[in-house]
């Protein structure tokens, strides 16, 4: 009885200590973890800012002297105001659909698709997902231009100071071809695109932190603490950053245009728009190739994933799209090298140096890109998600409000869109594709 009793009696601190472990344990998830059971969020307002202007910040700024020329000292700040403010309040309208019903305990959508199915459903998610991924897909066409371009502005460079510059008196007579520089990109992006995990290498985040999430706040996981409520955090990341992003966009744009006035380059940087100091030209290209190099692969990193997903959800049995194949390396782990994921990027990167080869007209590729990409991300699918998540009335004003709201930069964009595919048809008649 007694060792019987002195069994019961340990049995029962056993279980005491087993019940103890796991209190505590419980409570140290707890705080690990938010309430959907996914790692404890940390970002704020600060932080989303942040990534935001890192996103929004790119390429396109270049161009901006060029087009406060066209547009002239009132049109040209004035239109940039406007749709720095239409992007920020439509913003604001996607961030109060973050979570469905209750805003603060309510159900989360982690994705700008998330948010349109919960509210719209149905079709209007498929197209919005083909919205989605066919501006990366133009995003990384656009990436492979821009980067060919400050590539051969450096080799230009080296070239004795552009001696073709010099010795015709100041006018454009280096012409260069764009074509090994674009398959040099896409050689290196090949190369990238099988590098497992890439977009969360520490170099990457350094230097093209969470591009995605400048996607309209779109396809990018919402990492905001709470509280207070994600959505009023967003509306506070989104007026900062809109705020120092117009800022910046006034400052290059106006002084590109008061340096260089109505002949204000298409690139301020490879335009020749200036030549001196020739160093800081090459550091300015240079710096762009390398951004550009891992700003390819984040904003491709959401399609590559949903193809080779959607591939192994349709043939579970194919070895080709599911299985791995464990390659030693010497010094490092092993790498899992997948056949599908290998030909799949391989080609997709093929295909966009491709096109970029036929199509490789910075400017006009940009203003078409950002035509095609701002009524139905930026403003259609916000504005009727949110109409959707209010249960708006229809014919109420606020409702009235939107519609014309939508409707107004609609056809701002079919403008915008008509103008580049104009400017791209012109600049067609005087190229030869694949010419020396």
């Amino acid at each position: 009885m007694g060792s019987e009793t002195g069994a019961g009696k340990n049995y029962l601190y056993n279980n005491q200590d087993f019940d103890l472990s796991i209190d505590v344990f419980s409570q140290v998830s707890s705080k690990l973890l938010d309430d959907d059971g996914r790692p404890k969020r940390t970002g704020t307002a600060w932080t989303a800012s942040a990534h935001i202007i890192t996103a929004v910040i790119g390429a396109g700024v270049l161009s901006l002297a060029r087009a406060t020329a066209q547009l002239g000292w009132i049109a040209g700040p004035v239109v940039m105001f406007m749709f720095s403010f239409i992007t920020y309040y439509t913003s604001t309208l996607l961030a109060a659909c973050y979570r469905s019903g209750d805003p603060v305990n309510g159900k989360r959508n982690y994705t700008y698709m998330d948010a349109v199915r919960s509210n719209l459903g149905g079709f209007e998610v498929k197209i919005c997902g083909w919205v989605q991924y066919l501006n990366l897909f133009g995003v990384a066409i656009g990436y492979t231009i821009a980067s060919s371009i400050s590539m051969m502005w450096v080799v230009l460079m080296a070239q004795t100071q552009s001696n073709c510059f010099h010795a015709s008196g100041g006018k454009d007579p280096c012409h260069m071809n764009s074509n090994p520089y674009m398959i040099a990109f896409g050689i290196v992006e090949i190369f990238c695109s099988q590098i497992p995990d890439f977009n969360q290498l520490w170099w990457l985040s350094i230097n093209v932190a969470a591009v995605t999430i400048g996607l309209g706040i779109g396809i990018a996981k919402d990492t905001l603490k709470a509280p207070p409520s994600e959505s009023k955090t967003m509306k506070k990341a989104t007026l900062l950053s809109v705020g120092v992003t117009t800022f910046f966009y006034m400052l290059c744009g106006c002084t590109g245009y008061a340096a260089f006035g109505d002949l204000s380059p298409g690139n301020l940087l490879t335009g020749f728009g200036f030549y001196n100091p020739f160093w800081l030209l090459d550091i300015a290209n240079a710096a762009i190739v390398i951004h550009l190099v891992g700003a390819y692969q984040v904003y491709c990193q959401p399609l590559f994933a949903f193809v080779e997903k959607t591939a192994s959800e349709k043939f579970p049995d194919s070895k080709f799209t599911t299985k791995d194949i464990k390659i030693s390396i010497p010094g490092f782990r092993p790498y899992n090298l997948n056949l599908f994921r290998l030909v799949w990027r391989t080609c997709f990167v093929m295909i966009t140096t491709l096109i970029s080869m036929l199509l490789p007209f910075f400017n006009d590729i940009v203003r078409l890109l950002g035509a095609l990409g701002f009524w139905p991300l930026t403003v259609y699918f916000p504005v009727e998600t949110y109409i959707s998540q209010k249960k708006m009335p229809k014919w109420s004003t606020t409702w009235l409000c939107l519609q014309v709201l939508s409707i107004a930069c609609l056809d701002i964009t079919i403008a915008a869109a008509a103008g580049s595919i104009a400017g791209i048809v012109l600049d067609l008649k005087s190229y030869t594709s694949f010419s020396t």
